[in-house]
């Protein structure tokens, strides 16, 4: 059987580690790959140097920033795009209150207080509040973003911020799209991915439970089924 490229796209101060159980469990049936999208601060660019990675048709599953990516490499390439995996992502573009906050976060990056960011934001905003306790999750998530790095957190920053509205794609988005989010997630709550999988033509919805934001750690091994499901169209995909 071929394997079909998929596209791993880590969201904001993540990297590869985010995705570590996908790629050791997905490789059977899929030819599993870590994109950083950490290096540019323009949206288009990251997208053109993601769609760079590889060749021909591809699977491209995103977490947050890493789905936002995702949508505007379907702007760019849709055709090429056989399935989308939409991990804890708003398609919308970023709120007055969001904007305020990326936007401080940048401030403080700049006056040396890109740990207090981490520390905070990552521990309290993304994690549910019983992985908040894990302190081997908790030091898995600090280490990724130290890995990432102030420009890297700017760069991220900077892109999402000047991203357009997708919900006007979503209905145009056909491949098989899988929706999923964690209960508690608090950055990007369950109403959006509702919304979001009601619009899209071909998606199914899956509500992790005991989960935020990070949910292909928090969830590793829920998470990763959802998307074997996803690329075999097994499961939930004969419905």
């Amino acid at each position: 059987m071929t394997r079909l490229p998929l596209l791993l796209l880590p969201g904001t101060l993540c990297n590869a580690t985010l995705f570590a159980h996908q790629v050791a469990h997905l490789a059977d049936i899929a030819r599993p790959q870590v994109v950083g999208v950490h290096l540019q601060d323009d949206l288009r660019e990251v997208a053109r140097y993601v769609l760079s990675q590889v060749e021909g048709p591809f699977a491209v599953a995103g977490l947050s920033y890493g789905g936002i990516v995702a949508f505007e490499m379907w702007r760019q390439a849709a055709a090429r795009i056989v399935k989308l995996a939409l991990l804890n992502t708003n398609p919308r573009p970023p709120s007055p209150e969001t904007r305020e906050r990326q936007q401080r976060f940048v401030g403080m990056a700049h006056l040396g207080e890109f740990r207090s960011i981490t520390t905070d934001f990552l521990k309290d905003a993304m994690l549910h509040p019983d992985h908040r306790r894990d302190l081997k999750l908790r030091e898995a998530v600090l280490d990724m973003a130290e890995s990432i790095g102030i420009q890297g957190f700017v760069n991220m920053v900077k892109a999402q911020l000047n991203r357009p509205d997708s919900i006007p794609d979503l209905p145009r988005i056909t491949c098989p799209t899988l929706v999923l989010t964690g209960r508690e997630d608090t950055v990007v709550p369950l109403p959006v991915h509702v919304e979001m999988a009601q619009a899209l033509p071909n998606s199914r919805l899956l509500i992790v439970e005991q989960c935020g934001h990070l949910s292909t750690m928090e969830q590793p091994e829920i998470v990763t089924g959802a998307l074997r499901e996803w690329l075999t169209e097994s499961g939930a995909w004969n419905t």
